[in-house]
């Protein structure tokens, strides 16, 4: 039975019903010794899936009676507070205990809102009977007026003083790869002690071949050609070597150059004279005040089809 690597792959982690007889022979890149996990709990999976984390502040609701309704106070955990009040005609509940319950459980209920219950307390005379369409909007009133109070009260942190003489940077040279593209970044660097400081790319400076892109992805690992996937591999180790490789893209052509001590691959090229040429005209149209032209469809004259 043939299968592709995607078909091994879910018959390795117990998504098929009937498992082919060697599954793992598709797997060129599995060798003998090499542990394989595999979880069929449903829930774990599901767990996985959800949001890894999801800070919420947390709450304290207390609602209680007055002399034309009810009023509901929420206090979060930073010290806020914000009531909301709402006349209501009383109305002793039939079920007293499961009335009790579900006013704790609606109101618990903070929605998609930043805030968390933490403790619900009610305190009637009487076991009121209390319609969600009047608790409701009570809650999303009471939220509301807390977010406003929090926003009210927030205090910004005072900006530390900077420290003199300003902490030196790592390096004292920087390439066109640290983006320093305006005097403000310039007199940044030079103000921390760096001393060579190479304009952007896009200042058109760099005309020759330079990473365009450095990216963890890499291609020979994905071909199975790295040097350290053969390390260890009796006959292979030491036969593997780093080369470059060349993207061809019709006329385009760009090298692939393998850093493999960070494990980075570089996508070298250099750029075309008519974008120098066009970034040129931008640049000292910036320079002069010229205003920029916002165009609704392309120039047909300038970019062409």
């Amino acid at each position: 039975m043939a299968i592709n690597r995607a078909e091994a792959i879910n018959a390795a982690r117990g998504q098929w019903r009937v498992f082919p007889k060697d599954p793992l022979s598709a797997l060129k890149d599995l060798r003998k010794g090499v542990e394989v996990n595999r979880n069929r709990d449903v829930n774990w999976v599901r767990v996985l899936e959800k949001k890894s984390s999801d800070r919420r502040i947390g709450v304290w609701a207390r609602l209680v009676e007055t002399p034309d309704g009810m009023a509901l106070t929420l206090t979060d955990e930073d010290g806020f507070t914000a009531t909301a009040q709402t006349s209501l005609r009383r109305e002793v509940a039939k079920d007293a205990s499961s009335a009790l319950d579900a006013l704790r459980d609606n109101i618990s209920k903070m929605g998609a809102t930043i805030f968390s219950a933490l403790d619900v307390q009610v305190e009637f005379s009487q076991p009121w009977f209390i319609p969600a369409s009047v608790l409701n909007p009570l809650r999303r009133e009471a939220l509301e007026a807390l977010e406003r109070t929090r926003a009210r009260g927030f205090v910004r942190l005072e900006r530390r003083q900077a420290l003199e003489p300003p902490v030196p940077y790592p390096e004292d040279a920087l390439s066109y790869l640290a983006n320093v593209f305006n005097q403000k970044a310039h007199d940044f660097y030079a103000r921390h002690g760096v001393k060579v400081i190479a304009p952007a790319y896009e200042a058109v400076e760099e005309l020759g071949e330079v990473s365009l892109m450095i990216t963890k992805h890499c291609v020979r690992f994905s071909l199975s050609l790295c040097p350290k996937q053969a390390k260890g591999v009796t006959g292979v180790q030491g036969q593997v070597k780093a080369e470059p490789l060349q993207l061809i893209n019709g006329k385009e052509k760009l090298t692939l150059r393998f850093d493999c001590k960070p494990c980075e691959m570089h996508v070298v090229g250099k750029m075309k004279t008519s974008v120098a040429n066009q970034s040129r005209k931008e640049l000292q149209d910036a320079r002069s005040g010229t205003p920029l032209t916002f165009h609704k469809t392309r120039p047909k004259q300038e970019f062409g089809h």
